[in-house]
């Protein structure tokens, strides 16, 4: 009798294990699919020269459902940063309040090359998810350049949404007409939030 029960839950602990290690590898499925979403602001497009000011990162699965926001940083620079950047960044980071928000910081690019790779640890694997924005591949220069702890954790490809926005004006003129407004505030966490959600409109209309 204790043989048959020994036996009984032996088979119910095979099942349980079964179970679980089924669900870890579609948890671990849904993660390979998974994209950072990454914003810059930068002080400048040359990555010689320039530096990044501020930075967003969300997480997103397969199919665009927003999986976790990240922390939306400020990076310090010092005045000399600041002043040698081009009148575009002068004026729009000033608008937005940036550029005082950059003085003000306390946060050194290292602390927030930090804190990002932990976000993005947190919610993907190892060299599986692909950096994901609007005009995306300038964003990974300066991330190679200055983040290239957060980048090794990335794959090597990159999802820009730019490219499939100057697909659909050649390919669906009519299509992009409806595609969102966006409401260039030029601070990162919007601006990726933004193009997230241009994505979904191209996977919604054009990507049935």
């Amino acid at each position: 009798m204790f043989r048959v029960i020994s036996d009984w839950s032996y088979l119910l602990l095979r099942r349980e294990i079964g179970r679980t290690m089924a669900s870890i590898n579609i948890s671990k499925s849904g993660e390979v699919n998974r994209l950072v979403w990454v914003d810059l602001e930068m002080s400048g497009l040359d990555v010689n020269n320039d530096h990044i000011l501020e930075m967003a990162c969300l997480i997103s699965d397969g199919q665009l459902n927003l999986i976790a926001e990240g922390p939306d940083l400020v990076i310090h620079q010092p005045d000399e940063v600041l002043e040698q950047m081009e009148d575009w960044c002068k004026e729009h980071h000033g608008q937005s309040g940036l550029t005082a928000a950059v003085r003000q910081s306390e946060i050194s690019l290292n602390e927030a090359e930090g804190k990002m790779l932990d976000f993005i640890s947190q919610h993907t694997q190892q060299g599986k998810s692909p950096l994901a924005g609007n005009s995306v591949h300038m964003d990974r220069l300066f991330l190679q350049k200055y983040m290239p702890r957060f980048t090794s954790h990335l794959h090597y490809r990159i999802v820009d949404v730019s490219t499939v926005k100057e697909l659909c004006r050649r390919w669906y003129p009519k299509e992009l007409k409806g595609a969102p407004a966006k409401a260039l505030n030029h601070r990162a966490l919007d601006d990726i939030h933004e193009s997230m959600k241009e994505l979904q409109y191209y996977k919604k209309v054009i990507f049935k």
